[in-house]
């Protein structure tokens, strides 16, 4: 293992053939253009001792573990993403955004990188604090693993030109809430010259103002009868 000064990690998320492919049954239009950017943002992490987890959703072949909302279209469309599609429909990735010995593998059930996963055992075990977003879609898999990051205390970044959606509309209106929600929006050009000083520790920021500031978190109690501040209300 590298020494990560950043405490981050790049999370690469479903940049798989049926994805990625024009040809794959659950293609997403952006997404090729996208995977240049991708492969330049894996080597320059991989220079900066940023450890790479290859985020990849692969299917059953009978549907059982198909999203509710996609079961129909997967069907339709050759059973993209099971463990023997092949070609443009497989959970390959292209080749130039595989994995290394040294990189990650998670594979999810769902949307989000961290739903029923070891991604946040692994991240704290590693001691990340920020995780860095890529891949496809930003609107389902992007978004709810920024939204799952932040809810789980990461700072979130998005690399906006390494995720893609099916129109620059639904891409830009995502992009916009992520940042809202207090994600950080940098492109890959912005990525090269990335540092341990580029995204600051929200959450340990807020620790030390907790520790040494004289409030108390629940000063609701009544010394009579015991009671905590729920019971009042």
């Amino acid at each position: 293992m590298h020494s990560n000064p950043t405490r981050s990690a790049l999370l690469l998320i479903d940049m798989e053939n049926g994805f990625v492919d024009p040809a794959g049954g659950l293609c997403i239009h952006g997404a090729l253009a996208t995977v240049p950017a991708c492969a330049r943002t894996l080597e320059v992490a991989r220079s900066k001792g940023i450890p790479i987890f290859f985020v990849k959703r692969i299917y059953r072949s009978d549907g059982s573990d198909v999203e509710l909302t996609r079961y129909a279209g997967w069907k339709a469309k050759d059973r993209a993403c099971t463990p023997a599609s092949a070609g443009p429909n497989s959970a390959q990735a292209p080749e130039s955004l595989r994995p290394r010995p040294g990189d990650y593998t998670i594979i999810k059930p769902r949307w989000s990188a961290f739903f029923g996963t070891e991604l946040d055992l692994i991240l704290r075990r590693l001691d990340i604090r920020t995780v860095i977003l890529a891949g496809t879609t930003t609107p389902n898999c992007i978004r709810t693993t920024c939204y799952d990051a932040i809810a789980l205390e990461y700072n979130a970044v998005v690399l906006t030109d390494c995720c893609s959606s099916q129109t620059e509309e639904i891409q830009r209106v995502n992009l916009e809430d992520m940042e809202r929600i207090g994600a950080v929006l940098m492109d890959s050009a912005a990525f090269a010259a990335y540092s341990s000083d580029t995204i600051p520790d929200v959450s340990a920021a807020i620790r030390k103002e907790i520790e040494i500031g004289a409030a108390i978190p629940e000063p609701f109690v009544n010394q009579e009868s015991a009671t905590g501040w729920t019971d009042r209300w």
